[in-house]
């Protein structure tokens, strides 16, 4: 039998992982998009791209709470074509995790969309190469670091989400328990020696996991200084 923290770990893995693959199928056009738009509009995108940054979590996932529920469209839509209640499911979490976590895959691609030259995409035109060509064979490889960034720190953020979870997923074990609701738990129920596990264990994989985007994206010029 598999036990609660086992279990919750699973969860948060799936989760995370689904989280990545939608917010960088999403956010990679908007990145683009908010990387060449030249519209004042552009201000208010990026900010509410950004909000979660400065939101608590609390009051996204209060609104999200209220929108998942039966008795609103977004609710009734997904009861109706799924026959299961949105709210305090993972399919919950997950779109939950995906809108608290959008600034961290945005905004690295939208900079490193900003960096590019046009001169250098003008000449894949001039050779040719479609939209779709000059993205997998032009923009892709110059900006591979920041998608990667931009991959970590988006799973990164979504393992350690604690606020939004709790408030549209709950604490249903298999379903919606994940590893920060698992340290609430042992923590509220005076079991620290568990907690101490999973603080350590989040802890340590968060730093593997952003010194090793911090050594993937030192520069070839940084490492040959250093050699000199």
């Amino acid at each position: 039998m598999i036990s609660p923290d086992l279990l919750a770990l699973l969860t948060t893995l799936k989760m995370a992982a689904l989280t990545t693959v939608i917010l960088l199928l999403i956010g990679t056009p908007i990145a683009w998009y908010l990387a060449n738009m030249q519209s004042r509009v552009k201000v208010i995108i990026e900010a509410i791209v950004a909000l979660p940054l400065v939101l608590p979590p609390t009051v996204l996932g209060f609104y999200l709470l209220i929108a998942f529920s039966p008795q609103y469209l977004p609710g009734q839509l997904w009861q109706q074509a799924t026959g299961q209640q949105l709210a305090f499911s993972f399919s919950a979490i997950v779109i939950g995790s995906v809108l608290y976590s959008m600034p961290f895959v945005v905004q690295p691609l939208q900079k490193a969309f900003e960096q590019l030259g046009k001169p250098i995409l003008e000449a894949g035109a001039m050779l040719g190469a479609g939209p779709i060509d000059r993205f997998f064979n032009i923009v892709f490889p110059i900006t591979r670091a920041s998608f990667i960034t931009a991959a970590s720190l988006g799973f990164a953020h979504t393992v350690g989400e604690f606020g939004v979870i709790l408030m549209i997923g709950g604490n249903i074990p298999g379903e919606t328990r994940v590893l920060s609701i698992a340290l609430f738990d042992h923590v509220e129920a005076f079991d620290y020696a568990k907690a101490h596990v999973l603080a350590i264990s989040l802890l340590v994989g968060s730093m593997i996991l952003l010194s090793a985007v911090y050594l993937l994206n030192r520069s070839p010029q940084t490492i040959t200084k250093r050699k000199n």
